[in-house]
Formats: structure tokens, C-alpha cells, sequence
């Protein structure tokens, strides 16, 4: 059972169908005509279009499993997909979830715990508080490691429920500000304090395991092309850092994935310095949105691998099998208005015409008089390209973003946008960092985000 929507549940309901398994789509009342219900093998509404009612209502998608025969539920990404409660309930009602256990997503999803334990597999951290702190001895961590700092809910994920503070004027509001984001968004109030570095660039590393013994590091994405420390722009392998650099960062997150008994497909993000220092972010548990540039410099299907362990098997590569080559560069098309700060632009789509081409490849949903809906993120499309070098990569995108074509009354997508930074003398010269965006082209904002992104 695929539990999830739009172009992840279209992608693992192909990867099904590529590895002969047959595929239900737990759908909302909104998605019962989109393309990941016309291919599966079946499917079954579990609620109106409110995600609470539908995608987030556990019970109403395991007692889908359960009446189709499924054997399995795949939560794809967001939604339920690193809830270690849902985790547990298809565990207990003998239904097989797609990911790590319901102990290793509470342990990783607590970023204060998962701190403790990459310290422990000796990987390196920011400087900042040793647990969750109040406001007071939040301070006195500030001003002792230096600002600016960044606050961070402890339960926080997909850029949300996090606030740079650049000096102690307003300090005291700013985390209690944060403190309030951080419960409403995840029911969890417990914030840290991180050194925040300005000029940083944002890498990670996608990790496979198994349930015997086997381990395997898949190279480096960079994803430092961000709006308020939500993705925009991902490529693989991270250019312009030294090659010992990326290998150090692969093995550490090769080592910090088997010290926490992980099972399946999970990524260890990075914050790496100008001087080529790296410290641990996070663990997300889960697919990631730009997994596909990974699978293009190495050959390798992700979900097919995450379904592989997930029926108990071992992976099909190990680590001398991994062979990137090339260079493969995500953007993400989203239903937002770049020059309205991003914001959401839903309406009907009346054209829509993907590039297409050598060594280019379309993750979407979306068709000629579909619906944009308000109630879900913003994502339309991944536009994603290889080549064998930067060069030609960064050539192959700037063509394919002037052959996609979508538009509709009131749709406004990132394509323009995303042209102009693929231009970007800091994005061809890799000397870009996650603060280049808002520097560039908006004016900086503590506020959340309107719409939550995918992750």
C-alpha cells in the first residue's frame, strides 16, 4: 500500500510495478483521479481531502491495509512517514512499514537525542547546547559559542520550527517564539541552541541498510540552494569540496547509521564550513525528495532497495559495488510565485508540456486540467538531469527548463526562478551557499512558512 500522494506515490507505485509487486494507493476524497490511482493495481479513498482526515489518519490507512491484503505500507515522504506511533501500529496489526522501526525513528526524530548518539559514532557537531534548554540557559550557551545561533525544536523537521538569532537583543522573544512554533507544528515545545554558520553550505549523504549486517553510503547531494531552509535546488555528487572531504562524510554517516541499528533508506545532512569542516544536522528517516539525482549517478533504485529490506532480503550492493559517475542536478517545479515571496499559486493547470531529451528525467503527477489543490504542498514537478560533467549538466538544465512548459488562470510556477539560479555566477562557479537565495533574491524572514514543504 502506498500511503501517500502526488509524485511520490506515482514514483513507488512504478517501482512496484518495475519489481512485479502489485500496488494499492490510499487516496483522499481530492486524489481519486490523479495518476498514481489510474496505474496502481488497486486502490481505496481513506477520507476527504483535510490531511488530518486522510493521509495523517493512521487507523483509516491500516485499516485499508488490512481489508485490500496488503502486505506492506510504504509512507513515502512527509505525512505519516517518520511518525514512530504509525510505525508501530502497522507493526502491531502485522503490516510491514517501509522504513526503520518505531525505536530508531523516535531516537534519529529527537534531533537532541540523535546529537548524543553521532557523538558517540564520533561524527562531528556544531558547537551548542547538550540537550534542550529554557530561555536563560539558552543565552548563556549563545554568548558562550557566538553568535548568531540558530534555535531548533527537537522534534523539528522539513526547515520548519527553527529561528536564526544574530546578537542577545530580543533573544529572550525569539526563542519563546520559536518554543510556541515548535508546539503547535510538532506537539513538542523542547528547543536547542546550534552555532549557526552564514556561509555554509548544506550536504548530505544517502544511507542504505539492511536487517544483516550490510551497510552502504550512495556518495554526497548538495542541497544548499534553500528558502527558509527549504530545498530548491539539489545536485549529486557536491561539487567544489574536496574529494577526501566527501569520503570523510560518507564514511561518518556509513558509521552513525549502523551505530543506530538503522534499517532501510535514510539521509545524514551536513552543514560543511568554507575551510571544508562538516558537522551533523540530522537523520531523516525516510525518502528524501531529491533521491532521484542519486539514483542517477549510481544506477541505483532507492525504493526498490527500500522495498528489498523491507521483505527481510539484503541489499542488492555493497559498498564496492557504488560507483557514481557524472553529475545529476534537482530542480524542484513548484505551484509558488517567486516574485510574491513564494507564495502558493494553486489553480487549473491547461498546459502542461515536460521536457524531455537525452539523460532527462520528470518526476510528476500532474496533467493538461488538473486541479493545483490548496490543502497539500506546492510541489509539481522534479525536473532532473545528467551529464558527465558540471558543465554539461548545468547545460542540459538550462535547456530543459526552457522546454517545460505549465501554466493555467493563476498558476505561477518557480521555473523562471529556477533558470535564473542555474545562471548564477555563484551556482556555476559552486561557490553558492544556503544564504545565497535570500541575500539575492528576497529579503530575509524569521517567519514560517505559509505552506509546509514536502520535507
Amino acid at each position: 500500500m502506498v500511503a501517500n500522494r502526488g509524485e511520490i506515490a506515482l514514483r513507488v507505485v512504478r517501482a512496484c510495478r518495475d519489481a512485479g509487486i502489485a500496488s494499492v494507493v490510499a487516496h483522499s476524497g481530492r486524489d481519486r483521479d490523479t495518476e498514481a490511482v489510474r496505474l496502481a493495481d488497486e486502490s481505496v479513498q481513506i477520507g476527504p481531502s483535510t490531511p488530518a482526515k486522510s493521509y495523517l489518519n493512521a487507523a483509516a490507512i491500516i485499516q485499508a491495509a488490512l481489508q485490500t491484503g496488503a502486505e506492506a505500507v510504504h509512507p513515502g515522504y512527509g505525512f505519516l512517514s517518520e511518525n514512530p506511533d504509525f510505525a508501530d501500529a502497522c507493526e502491531r496489526a502485522g503490516v510491514v512499514f517501509v522504513g526503520p522501526s518505531a525505536a530508531t525513528i523516535e531516537r534519529l526524530g529527537s534531533k537532541v537525542e540523535a546529537r548524543a548518539l553521532m557523538s558517540e559514532a564520533e561524527v562531528p557537531l556544531l558547537p551548542g547546547s547538550p540537550g534542550t534548554v529554557g530561555p536563560s540557559a539558552a543565552l548563556e550557551v549563545a554568548e558562550r559559542i557566538g553568535f548568531p545561533v540558530i534555535v531548533k525544536a527537537s522534534a523539528g523537521g522539513g526547515g520548519l520550527g527553527m529561528r536564526v538569532i544574530d546578537g542577545p537583543g530580543g533573544f529572550e522573544d525569539a526563542f519563546r517564539a520559536t518554543r510556541a512554533t515548535a508546539g503547535t507544528l510538532f506537539g513538542d515545545p523542547r528547543v536547542y541552541v546550534e552555532k549557526y554558520l552564514e556561509t555554509a553550505r548544506h550536504v548530505e549523504i544517502q544511507v542504505l541498510c539492511d536487517g544483516h549486517g550490510g551497510a552502504v553510503h550512495l556518495g554526497t547531494r548538495d542541497c544548499s540552494l534553500q528558502r527558509r531552509h527549504q530545498k530548491l535546488v539539489e545536485e549529486a555528487p557536491a561539487p567544489g569540496l574536496p574529494t577526501a572531504v566527501l569520503d570523510e562524510m560518507g564514511e561518518a554517516a556509513r558509521r552513525g547509521a549502523v551505530l543506530a541499528g538503522y534499517r532501510g533508506a535514510c539521509t545524514f545532512e551536513f552543514v560543511v564550513h568554507p575551510d571544508g569542516s562538516y558537522y551533523f544536522l540530522e537523520v531523516n528517516c525516510r525518502i528524501q525528495v531529491e533521491h532521484p539525482v542519486t539514483e542517477l549517478i549510481t544506477g541505483i533504485d532507492i525504493v526498490q532497495e527500500q522495498l528489498r529490506v523491507a521483505a527481510g532480503e539484503p541489499l542488492s550492493v555493497t559498498q564496492e559495488d557504488v560507483d557514481p559517475r557524472g553529475v545529476a542536478i534537482e530542480c524542484r517545479i513548484n505551484a509558488e510565485d517567486p516574485d510574491r515571496d513564494f507564495a502558493p499559486a494553486p489553480g487549473r493547470i491547461e498546459e502542461f508540456v515536460p521536457a524531455a531529451g537525452p539523460f532527462v528525467r520528470v518526476d510528476s503527477y500532474v496533467r493538461p486540467g488538473y486541479q493545483v489543490p490548496a490543502e497539500y504542498d506546492s510541489l509539481l514537478a522534479k525536473l532532473v538531469v545528467w551529464a558527465p560533467d558540471r558543465d554539461g549538466a548545468c547545460a542540459r538544465m538550462e535547456r530543459a527548463l526552457s522546454e517545460f512548459r505549465l501554466s493555467g488562470p493563476n498558476v505561477r510556477t518557480t521555473r523562471e526562478f529556477l533558470a535564473a539560479v542555474i545562471d548564477h555566477p555563484d551556482f556555476r562557479d559552486a561557490t553558492h551557499s544556503t544564504s545565497l537565495v535570500e541575500s539575492w533574491w528576497c529579503e530575509p524572514t524569521p517567519d514560517e512558512p505559509e505552506v509546509p514543504a514536502p520535507e
